[in-house]
């Protein structure tokens, strides 16, 4: 790979409220224009990029009126079919509105609850309209500041009850559709619920229709909590519950920064990329690679397509470094488990003789305990890697 330019076998993909985002925040207002949605379409297949994902109201106002919404999207779809880009993903905006303060499925006001419902059951049907073959649930609202509002149980079993009803709302329609759910710590909530990929991993297994709900697992919000994200991702992948991801960087520690890829934390990306890729020996991921960030507020709109370029060259240049250095022989030996066969059969599933077994062989903890790794010329492998000189 030379000039690390994007092509559509890559699956790169952007949201409209990414690369539509005017650079406002809580303390100031925009720095650039809002710009048309069929404008940021044809923008981002000039840059390269495979899709184009969307909340409802990213495409759709909130208060438009049947044929407004029928014009909107009839002529997105023709731009989209004159730009050759695809929607991979929707979602639904449950946390922009006054009516989701204390959250959508969760509210403790049923008609909030029923309205949440209903405005996604109508996203859902745009979302199919336009091709989507992932539905993405991020609860942003979903959450507490003054915790003795509702019992944490009840918020559980209010999301269940939604999510039970929507997968239920797909199959009915015979939607050829999967759900991927996304957790956050906290922003803009003090907590929200479901805060972890684990969490989420865990709901899932209680749910009617657990085959058709996956994770969604941004870099930024399990960086947020202090976590490694290349673990978390690890977990969903092992479980078969990897059904879309979001990709940016983030800061530890601080509020959820929606960074240009890899542009905080090249050694964390370098090891996502290794396993979203396959070059450490695992199943490789093949769905979308989602850009979930935003330009510097102190951009104006060639600076956004240089940070929707630049995601995706990072991506494709961090790819390189994983199958270089995965094909390294140094570290290909330092990683090279050790083979015992006999033993591993012992420990690999419970019986009575296995267990008799095991307490026949001779282990020398002392002396397995006195060997090096090789930990530390692994790593120092890895940035040389990562800073090209090797």
């Amino acid at each position: 790979m030379s000039s690390y330019a994007p092509e559509k076998t890559d699956l790169f993909s952007f949201g409209l409220w990414t690369v539509g985002n005017p650079g406002r925040d809580p303390f100031g207002g925009p720095t650039r224009p809002v710009q048309n949605p069929n404008h940021l379409v044809r923008k981002l297949a000039e840059c390269g990029a495979w899709g184009v994902n969307l909340h409802d109201n990213d495409l759709v106002p909130f208060d438009a009126s049947a044929s407004e919404r029928d014009s909107i999207v009839a002529e997105f779809k023709a731009t989209l079919e004159d730009s050759g880009m695809v929607v991979p993903m929707a979602t639904t905006n449950l946390f922009s509105h006054p009516v989701f303060k204390d959250g959508a499925f969760t509210s403790n006001d049923p008609k909030v609850r029923a309205f949440a419902i209903r405005k996604t059951m109508d996203a859902i049907d745009l979302g199919v309209e336009l091709g989507a073959k992932t539905y993405v649930f991020w609860g942003g609202r979903e959450g507490t500041e003054a915790d003795a509002c509702r019992d944490p149980r009840t918020a559980v079993k209010r999301q269940r009850e939604a999510m039970n009803f929507l997968t239920s709302y797909v199959k009915d329609n015979s939607y050829d559709l999967c759900f991927a759910l996304e957790a956050k710590p906290n922003e803009p909530r003090s907590d929200i619920y479901f805060s972890t990929t684990g969490h989420m991993l865990h709901f899932i297994s209680t749910l009617e229709h657990e085959e058709m709900v996956g994770v969604n697992p941004e870099v930024a919000h399990e960086t947020m909590a202090g976590l490694s994200f290349p673990h978390g991702v690890a977990q969903a992948m092992e479980a078969g519950k990897l059904f879309h991801i979001d990709l940016n960087s983030q800061k530890i520690g601080r509020y959820d920064q929606d960074l240009r890829f890899g542009s905080e934390d090249p050694k964390q990306a370098l090891l996502l990329i290794r396993l979203l890729e396959g070059t450490c020996g695992g199943e490789r991921y093949s769905g979308p690679r989602h850009f979930d960030a935003h330009a510097y507020r102190s951009e104006d709109e060639e600076g956004v397509w240089d940070f929707a370029r630049g995601c995706m060259r990072t991506y494709n240049i961090l790819k390189e470094k994983a199958q270089a250095f995965d094909a390294d022989p140094e570290v290909r030996e330092l990683i090279a488990s050790e083979q015992d066969e006999a033993l591993e059969q012992l420990t690999r599933s419970y019986s009575s003789e296995n267990a008799a077994a095991l307490r026949t062989q001779k282990i020398d903890a002392s002396a397995i305990a006195r060997k090096g790794l090789g930990y530390e010329r692994l790593d120092q492998l890895m940035i040389e890697h990562l800073l090209g000189v090797r």
